[in-house]
């Protein structure tokens, strides 16, 4: 394959289809003939396990409870006591910890975490040190008096030492919330100080871009802005902590000799707090279970990702994003996890790559965005690597185009690439992939088991074929138990359940093939909306990001005061390209041709950079509000957004069109 950035391609082009050898000895299929031994069932495809695993949602969640040996059935009083939603009851009487199961499926010789940096540097833990040490730090804990339901919160890269304080909180039936290095103190306080916490564990600094960088003036601030504390444990990374204020120091703390020993909770007891991305308010604390995320890590990374003890899994993440708590989760395979603390794109755009083989990962995740870098900087992975290791990978964080899935097939080999979506929300994906079914250009395989996925029209009635509001129709276990501090449950019915009262509605569009495989085109509540007609922006993004001369692109559609509606596409320019007429042209005539010429936008507006979550998340809504006259104070948190340097720019724009005559 050439070196060459991402060109059109067809959607819905098969792209990988599983052999016999692989559908056969994949853990989906054992879990298969399992339901059909115990259940008397006659279950020869997928979709026959999916339709199952919805129609007779208890039975389902029964089955995953026994094939994983969580226990009889006798441990619980019933799976589900009611399907309602909020405030679905799963496995009541059951006692759980997801701490105590997780460290109980690996070899005791066997690697668990290896932790790297930029400097290329590989530190293996293994399954035996690290319940050992995860028995050092819960010890601690509880020798400073840190009970059921208490906080502990993380101020650290993504490294070994993160996930060992994790599941060290749980093991204690504490409750964890992470947030990563990149967020200055006034970000982090605004998401710990909501929490009251009681520990606070810190690094004094991380590694990025080939800079050490310090962060010991932040962490006076975030103490004085928390205090609830008791107590705070320094891990060193970087230039060696100043311990004169009371810090703990972590290597005091991990070599204790002392047995592991955990505290089994309820199933709905909280384990961790998530946290809403926070660009135009205050951010949202989720709360989920022990059990509700014990059943969905074996069920997602098991059966879907069909991870065994030999797997060893790369998710490009941060402890700020929910794929950080996810990617520990797969620790329930047995298998191992590399935590990479550094840049993406640091010395090279390939760097990643380059983490991937140095550690011989067999299951990579990377987002949409990485790729698109990859594809434009001519990196060929497969042919500069050796990743003859990889078996599988994962994206998400926004829509695979098509044309961005193909070339990955091609510069990547014969792997699956599969395209998931879930969130925050539900700690989870709802649309993934199988080992049993083929992966399709620009789309997502399938409906993951026991998720009740429909595409809904506004009056509620399920379409297939055509946009609709992505909707779950019955419970799942891993929905968050409840807000932080959201007494009377108000503002968690109004996230999900006010346009379809009952019935959780994601907020993004869905469509669903015949075939069952799915495309989401973007967020609802960004919708391109021209003359009553509703255009999802993601399909802009694949016409215009596979152009030479454009590295990075955002739609809006703004309604106007007089009635009116403007839709500016802003598009980030390659280096040595300029906006002139011929690229304009071409922009549109990719639009026209991919999408329809409905979809040309009004004016093409070349700017800097393109504003995103720190989770790589496009702020669509937010930048639709400013060009719309609200300020950015009001539209948007600065905290929350990964440049926000960027904004002014799009103000000065704004301002400029509310200037012109309509």
């Amino acid at each position: 394959m050439e070196g060459n950035p991402v060109t059109d391609s067809a959607a819905g082009r098969l792209l990988w289809q599983p052999d016999e050898a692989t559908r056969e000895g994949s853990h989906m299929r054992a879990f298969m003939d399992f339901v059909g031994r115990t259940r008397g069932l006659d279950l020869e495809t997928y979709d026959d396990l999916w339709s199952w695993s919805v129609r007779e949602l208890e039975d389902f969640w029964a089955a995953v409870w026994e094939f994983f040996g969580l226990g009889d059935a006798g441990d619980y009083e019933t799976v589900l006591v009611d399907r309602v939603m909020p405030g679905a009851r799963w496995f009541p009487g059951a006692r759980v910890n997801f701490a105590s199961f997780l460290l109980g499926r690996g070899d005791a010789a066997s690697p668990a975490i290896v932790s790297t940096d930029e400097s290329g540097v590989l530190r293996t833990t293994t399954w035996l040190e690290l319940r050992s040490q995860v028995a050092s730090v819960a010890q601690h804990l509880r020798e400073r008096g840190i009970v059921h339901g208490d906080v502990v919160v993380g101020y650290l890269p993504n490294a070994g030492e993160a996930v060992i304080a994790f599941l060290a909180t749980a093991s204690v039936g504490a409750i964890w919330a992470g947030v990563g290095m990149d967020y200055a103190a006034p970000a982090v306080i605004d998401r710990f100080a909501q929490l009251e916490p009681k520990v606070l564990i810190a690094a004094d600094g991380y590694r990025f871009a080939g800079r050490d960088i310090d962060r010991r003036t932040e962490l006076d601030v975030i103490r004085d802005g928390l205090p609830s504390l008791d107590h705070a444990i320094i891990v060193p990374r970087t230039a060696g902590p100043d311990l004169s204020a009371g810090w703990t120091p972590w290597q005091d703390i991990v070599g204790n000799d002392c047995e592991y020993v955990a505290d089994e909770v309820s199933f709905d007891h909280p384990l961790w707090v998530l946290f809403s991305s926070g660009t135009t308010g205050r951010p949202k604390g989720l709360v989920h279970g022990h059990g509700g995320i014990i059943l969905e890590s074996v069920k997602q990374f098991v059966l879907h990702w069909n991870l065994s003890a030999d797997d060893r899994v790369f998710w490009f993440t941060s402890p700020s994003w929910v794929m950080w708590n996810l990617q520990v989760g797969t620790l329930v395979s047995g298998g191992s996890i590399i935590c990479y603390d550094g840049s993406p794109t640091f010395p090279q755009a390939q760097a990643l790559w380059s983490v991937a083989e140095s550690t011989q990962a067999t299951f990579v995740g990377l987002s949409p965005g990485y790729l698109q870098v990859t594809s434009a900087e001519a990196v060929v992975p497969s042919q500069q690597f050796d990743l003859s290791h990889v078996r599988a990978m994962g994206s998400t964080g926004s829509p695979l185009s098509a044309a961005l899935h193909e070339w990955a097939r091609e510069a990547l080999g014969d792997v699956p690439l599969w395209s998931i979506s879930g969130g925050t929300d539900v700690a989870t994906a709802f649309v993934g992939g199988s080992p049993l079914v083929p992966v399709w250009a620009g789309e997502i395989s399938v409906r993951c088991l026991g998720c009740a996925v429909e595409a809904w029209d506004a009056d509620g009635n399920p379409v297939e074929g055509e946009l609709g509001e992505l909707v779950i129709r019955l419970p799942m276990p891993s929905m968050p138990i409840h807000f932080w501090d959201d007494r009377d449950g108000s503002r968690y019915r109004s996230a999900y359940f006010d346009t379809y009262p009952g019935t959780w509605r994601q907020g993004d569009w869905l469509s669903i093939s015949d075939r069952g495989s799915l495309t989401i085109t973007g967020r609802s509540d960004s919708t391109l909306n021209r003359h009553g007609v509703r255009m999802g922006s993601a399909d802009i993004y694949a016409a215009v990001e596979i152009l030479p001369g454009v590295d990075d692109s955002l739609v809006i559609g703004a309604e106007q005061p007089d009635g009116s509606y403007w839709m500016p596409l802003f598009i980030v320019l390659s280096e040595g390209q300029d906006l002139d007429d011929e690229l304009r042209n071409s922009v549109r005539d990719s639009i026209r041709s991919h999408a329809s010429p409905r979809h040309v936008p009004d004016e093409i507006i070349a700017v800097t950079g393109i504003p995103r979550t720190r989770t790589g998340k496009k702020l669509e809504v937010p930048i639709k509000r400013i060009m719309q006259g609200v300020s950015a104070v009001d539209a948007l948190k600065v905290e929350s957004v990964d440049r926000p340097e960027l904004i002014a720019e799009f103000e000065r724009i704004a301002a400029e069109f509310r200037g012109r005559e309509h």
